[in-house]
């Protein structure tokens, strides 16, 4: 596959962010450009799982360029067609059924905005607690939608959390390259 101008863009499922630095780190060598965004509550919000200023800067070390992190800043991605894909990873299920409904009130949202205008394909690795309760109907809503392609996920712990799904990051740039054709990377249903 050639080598592709790739938005990573972080949406605030803190407990993932370890698998999500691995993929992003595992894309670097396959991108031509690698372009880090993440959400405002990304950028502002210290957890258990770290200090937010850490964690953007270890972002920013990996793709060697500053992060987007506001709205202004996401809106030229499209009129300077600056993508080829982006991806989405984490992705809540706030961040779902704002791209379901055409919300566009973070930097994320924006880029996925801009990055559709050019009619880019935008890569969705979900990790929501509800993906089988209410955020069921934002995934439906975006896997018949053109230009969206999920990463294969599966049941997060379905004993202890039975409507949590999460996607498999280390299949993000198998699902990129099928992306890029125009396809679903299959089987979208991992077994748990």
């Amino acid at each position: 596959m050639e080598k592709l101008r790739v938005g990573y863009a972080f949406c605030g499922s803190f407990c993932t962010y370890d698998r999500a630095i691995r993929a992003m780190e595992c894309l670097k060598p396959m991108a031509q450009e690698l372009i880090p965004i993440v959400s405002e509550t990304v950028a502002d919000t210290d957890t258990r799982f770290g200090a937010a200023h850490n964690f953007l800067r270890e972002i920013e070390r990996i793709c060697d360029r500053r992060v987007i992190q506001t709205i202004v800043a996401a809106e030229p991605i499209g009129p300077e067609k600056m993508l080829d894909v982006l991806v989405i990873a984490p992705c809540t299920g706030n961040t779902l059924a704002k791209l379901a409904f055409g919300v566009t009130d973070t930097s994320v949202t924006m880029a996925a905005k801009a990055h559709r205008r050019n009619g880019g394909p935008v890569v969705v690795a979900i990790s929501t607690n509800d993906g089988l309760g209410p955020s069921l109907k934002n995934i439906g809503e975006l896997l018949n939608r053109k230009g969206y392609y999920f990463v294969p996920f599966r049941q997060d712990d379905p004993m202890k959390k039975p409507t949590s799904l999460v996607s498999d990051f280390d299949l993000i740039p198998a699902t990129i390259e099928a992306a890029w054709e125009g396809q679903q990377l299959q089987p979208l249903l991992l077994q748990s």
